[in-house]
């Protein structure tokens, strides 16, 4: 499903002292498709994802899932999102936390185990059924959240930075193992991450945003081959996607860095 956003504007805060979070964004972000969307904090990759995902509401402008002539349905209905603070339930199983979602559409008990054995046996926690969250390792715990994501069955999942707070090996397998489940699922997927080579190695395009308010400065297209791997960030190729990245995000990160310099000088 295409989702298309057009003249996209998030201000927040009293009309006397507004923040224009984002302003006027435009973009269709495309079906099947791997987007990963890149900016310095502030800039409002997240508040972009949430607004998506029906979880923001936003000031003005449009997003429509399915692209034009399509049925309108509540932002939300084909989405689900994986937060970078997982939200786990610690007193509830791996396996309940994984059906959680089927549990609240009232499907059975026994079906809806059935169905989140087969994704814990396709992200490697067989045998971790009966673990509780506190017992296994962040990329463990990271597993259970896709395989939560994953069996809700949406077309779209939504990422906002996963992957942020673990480790850098975690951080590498985690990675491989959400190439490999887009690859096999072809969802559409909306990434964001502060990461350079994150963005580079898992999209298929990157959306490179401005510091606030948040505007689309470009879109890389990433045409490096299929299946990707940690060995293409030694190619030129890659090298060569990344500088360009790393020349539009690092006047972004600059003037977002000013920006904060000077609210805290105002504040004081």
């Amino acid at each position: 499903m295409d989702i298309v956003v057009a003249n996209l504007t998030q201000v927040f805060g009293a009309a006397s002292r507004p923040v224009v979070a984002l302003d006027r964004v435009t973009h269709t972000f495309p079906s099947q498709r791997f987007t990963c969307i890149l900016g310095p904090s502030g800039c409002g990759k997240s508040t972009l994802a949430q607004i998506v995902g029906g979880i923001e509401p936003f000031t003005s402008g449009s997003v429509t899932i399915g692209g034009k002539g399509s049925a309108a349905q509540p932002l939300g209905t084909h989405s689900v999102m994986v937060w970078q603070h997982l939200n786990l339930f610690p007193w509830r199983t791996v396996i309940d936390n994984v059906a959680f979602g089927l549990e609240m559409q009232g499907v059975p008990t026994a079906e809806r185990h059935q169905r989140a054995d087969a994704l814990l046996t396709s992200v490697g926690l067989r045998g971790f059924e009966q673990h509780r969250p506190p017992q296994l390792s962040g990329g463990m715990r990271q597993r259970v959240a896709l395989a939560r994501a994953l069996i809700m069955e949406r077309p779209i999942m939504l990422m906002d930075e996963p992957f942020a707070a673990l480790d850098a090996q975690t951080k590498i397998v985690m990675q491989e193992e959400l190439v490999r489940i887009y690859e096999r699922s072809k969802m559409t997927i909306l990434f964001v991450t502060h990461a350079i080579d994150e963005a580079i190695l898992l999209g298929d395009e990157v959306v490179v945003m401005t510091a606030r308010p948040g505007r689309i400065k470009e879109v890389i297209p990433v045409n490096l081959p299929r299946p990707r791997s940690q060995e293409m960030i030694n190619t030129p190729e890659f090298g060569r996607l990344y500088d360009r990245a790393l020349h539009l995000i690092r006047e972004e990160v600059l003037l977002s860095m000013r920006q904060q310099q000077e609210a805290t000088a105002g504040s004081t």
